[in-house]
């Protein structure tokens, strides 16, 4: 009986191993080659140009008030309680629009990127799919990953850049 669940144990070992020498597998340096389409490029483009717009009109309004809270301040030893208190209350309706600016600005760049990144990850992972169905691969994993342990594959970086036209 120790024989046999020796043996059984051995045999295992043995189709194991050669399961996992029967896999195919590389890696892909995924940023890289995002990083040279130019589509991210433009999209990315794009996207600063949006950004920016926004927290100019962020700034813009955080200036008022910056500017109001001063004015206020030095005036307020003049000026009476009522009045003081009502600067007061404006001064926080002014900061809780510049946090709701703030936020749907983060909304609006969230959706933006979602819709200008969406057919780029699609042409990518089309371009995955068809270098890796030519190349036998029967995985492609991110060299960048961080759970990546062991890089000693073929790499499909260039195959796939060749396919999408970039150096």
């Amino acid at each position: 009986m120790k024989k046999l669940s020796v043996l059984f144990a051995a045999v295992m070992m043995v189709v194991s191993v050669g399961m996992a020498k029967a896999q195919k597998i590389a890696t892909l340096d995924v940023m890289a080659v995002l990083n040279a389409m130019p589509e991210k490029k433009k999209a990315d483009a794009d996207i600063k140009v949006f950004l920016d717009a926004k927290q100019a009109e962020i700034k813009k309004k955080a200036d008022a008030g910056q500017a109001k809270l001063k004015q206020y301040s030095e005036e307020a030893p003049k000026k009476t309680a009522e009045e003081n208190k009502a600067r007061e209350t404006e001064l926080q309706k002014l900061q809780e629009e510049i946090a709701q600016m703030q936020e749907k600005a983060q909304k609006d760049l969230q959706g933006k990127q979602d819709i200008a990144f969406a057919p780029i990850e699609k042409k990518l992972n089309d371009a995955i799919e068809k270098v890796a169905k030519a190349s036998g691969f029967e995985f492609v994993m991110d060299s960048n990953s961080s759970a990546f342990v062991y890089k000693g594959g073929a790499d499909a970086t260039a195959a796939v850049k060749k396919e999408l036209g970039i150096q």
